[in-house]
């Protein structure tokens, strides 16, 4: 049975010098910030699954499993992974191809597994209603209906989606299709094109990983102060190409990364979540949430490593920044809201190193993909969710704190009954004091606007999870189509696994 009391134990003896008096970080103390961590290994590339065909259905095999690993010198670590002890393969699936997915449970509990930003039927879409027993086998099977794009799959248990997908069960999705595959685009997997998943951990002083559940990081969502890339420290790629094509994760807890290279080269934004943009945005920088994806293309210079770093981000409003300055003097809660943007931390991400000789890559073209325009005028209704959470004693009483329209998430209460067919505006407004990234399943939908002005170029895609700051409301637009199942829901949830399993995601079905 995997528990938080099973993790937390080896942080007995940094709690024990915290209670005497001497400051340690939120929770318990973490191995890192003594251990000697060394970042010299080669980036690992998970393995590229592309299933076997017969009868017309591609299938894939995954096993959900215990394993050992080992992050940092010394040290061993017990985590859960996918066909391996921690992470999973990149599955590659084609646009209009049938596929089933053969998952069996090994873990040694109950866990789910769902496929973040795929449209599927409700009953294949692995959240909480869709529980796979140790032992058990669950084979969905649905047509691949996507743009070419970035996907991934992770737990998604009722109350243990954080701790689940902290322990490592997560991996990348790759769909492909015609078009875009014909574009001039870093395409070779593992040569010139990067799956680039990024986790933040803690680790107790035996080397094991610490998942807490101290007030703070119910608040905050669980942070690290170690950043595992592809599950190695601060990894090298020996570029061979003139281009890398990185396809960036964020498959963290709750930290949100601010992304650039430390010599502040330029590159092109060229996708997000669900589909390439329009055309490519050249940026200096990339902020990536929790569940977000973003692909970027970055020029290799022969002789000059590229090091791609984090940066300060500010994850908290002026309502935030006004609540934290009145209660500096209030004990805890007064310190965790001054602390509720960035925490200081800064990562060592992943070092390019060129080879002697680069083989020439092609300019990125200056148009991309052509998506159907969605008009606000389509849409038959408009549907608020209003974001937020408890403080003080609110925050006290956990799964109570954490609501969205002020109610917690309850698996016996369907929230909202869409149309099948219709296109609706969800206009989701964060009432508290920090940044929450809102996801959707089911569909990919456009942002509209964010407090009534434009999105950023670099929104202009397909997505499924939306950054919505305190005090902010966003518009999205999206119809719902193939699928109408009344019986099975699909969620919509904060993408803080810990504000998701205290209580702050709903349901909606789709109905004919």
């Amino acid at each position: 049975m995997i528990t938080r009391r099973r993790l937390l134990m080896g942080g007995a003896a940094t709690a024990a010098v915290s209670a005497a008096g001497v400051a340690m970080p939120w929770g318990f103390g973490s191995i890192s910030s003594h251990a000697r961590i060394i970042g010299a290994a080669p980036l690992a590339i998970p393995p590229l699954l592309k299933g076997n065909l017969k009868n017309g259905v591609r299938t894939f095999d995954l096993t959900l499993k215990q394993g050992q690993s080992t992050f940092l010198p010394g040290y061993t670590t017990s985590t859960l992974g996918i066909n391996g002890p921690y992470l999973g393969p990149t599955l590659h699936f084609t646009n209009g191809e049938k596929v089933r997915l053969n998952v069996k449970n090994t873990i040694g509990e109950t866990t789910t597994i769902h496929w973040h930003g795929l449209h599927v039927p409700a009953i294949a879409d692995g959240g909480p209603h869709q529980v796979i027993g140790h032992g058990e086998t669950w084979s969905p099977s649905f047509t691949v209906k996507q743009q070419a794009g970035l996907f991934w799959y992770h737990p998604h248990l009722l109350h243990k989606t954080g701790l689940h997908a902290y322990l490592g069960m997560a991996g990348g999705i790759r769909v492909e299709n015609a078009e875009t595959d014909a574009l001039p685009l870093p395409k070779t997997y593992g040569v010139d094109d990067l799956p680039v998943v990024l986790q933040d951990k803690r680790f107790n002083s035996d080397g094991s990983l610490q998942y807490g559940n101290s007030m703070h990081d119910l608040m905050m969502g669980m942070k690290g102060d170690v950043l595992l890339v592809n599950g190695g420290v601060a990894p090298i790629f020996k570029a061979t190409t003139a281009k890398l094509r990185l396809r960036l994760l964020n498959g963290s807890n709750a930290r949100t990364y601010n992304l650039g290279f430390k010599d502040n080269r330029s590159f092109d934004i060229i996708a997000g979540d669900g589909s390439l943009l329009p055309a490519p945005v050249k940026a200096g920088r990339a902020v990536i949430a929790p569940g977000e994806r973003v692909e970027i293309v970055v020029d290799v210079k022969s002789a000059e490593p590229a090091e791609l770093v984090t940066y300060p981000y500010e994850s908290v409003g002026a309502m935030g920044r006004g609540m934290g300055r009145g209660m500096m003097g209030r004990g805890m809660m007064g310190r965790m809201m001054g602390m509720m943007g960035d925490d200081g931390r800064r990562f060592e991400v992943l070092r390019i190193e060129p080879g002697e000789k680069l083989a020439p890559s092609p300019r990125v073209p200056d148009e991309l993909l052509t998506l159907p325009a969605l008009n606000a005028r389509d849409a038959v209704r408009t549907r608020r969710f209003e974001l937020d959470m408890g403080m003080g004693p609110m925050m006290m009483m956990g799964r109570s704190g954490f609501t969205i329209n002020g109610k917690t998430m309850d698996m016996s209460r369907i929230d909202a009954r869409v149309k099948l067919g219709t296109t609706e505006i969800w206009e989701i407004a964060n009432l508290s004091p920090m940044m929450h990234p809102f996801h959707i399943h089911d569909i990919q939908f456009r942002i509209l606007d964010r407090n009534g002005r434009p999105p950023a170029p670099y929104e202009s895609g397909l997505k499924d999870t939306v950054q919505v700051n305190s005090g902010e409301v966003v518009r999205v637009i999206a119809k719902f189509e193939d699928y109408a199942d009344p019986k099975w829901p699909y969620m919509f949830h904060c993408h803080i696994l810990e504000h998701e399993d205290a209580g702050m995601m709903g349901q909606f079905t789709v109905e004919a």
